[in-house]
């Protein structure tokens, strides 16, 4: 049995950083993926998905210094499943990706200067 899942797409947020009490480094991105198909109707059509992205240590270190919105990257990692209960005492269910692997496809493409 394996829980592998590979993604390509677009960086939609700057890295968001941050470090537990053990000095394990943790880094988040969101990963847009849009696959492109045909209605009913024969019409051209485009669907997004986000996708939270998990990144610790080594890796995480290196996503926050090299990649910022926009970067088209590869991400091969697992899903992960999580479920809690808010402060209302509702459950509530999340999922993300914890990255093995991640490949710099490009980089964000320039702003046009002022």
């Amino acid at each position: 049995m394996k829980n592998t899942v590979t993604l390509v797409g677009f960086v939609g947020n700057d890295p968001e950083v941050r470090e537990t009490k053990s000095d394990a480094t943790i880094t988040n991105i969101s990963l847009a993926t849009t696959r492109s198909f045909k209605d009913s109707e024969g019409e051209r059509q485009q669907e997004t998905e986000w996708h939270r992205i998990t990144c610790f240590n080594g890796i995480g270190k290196c996503v926050a210094e090299h990649v910022t919105k926009g970067a088209m990257i590869m991400v091969t990692g697992r899903i992960h499943y999580t479920k809690w209960t808010d402060d209302k005492n509702v459950t509530r269910y999340g999922c993300e990706i914890i990255a093995e692997q991640v490949d710099f496809l490009s980089k964000a493409k320039a702003k046009p200067a002022d």
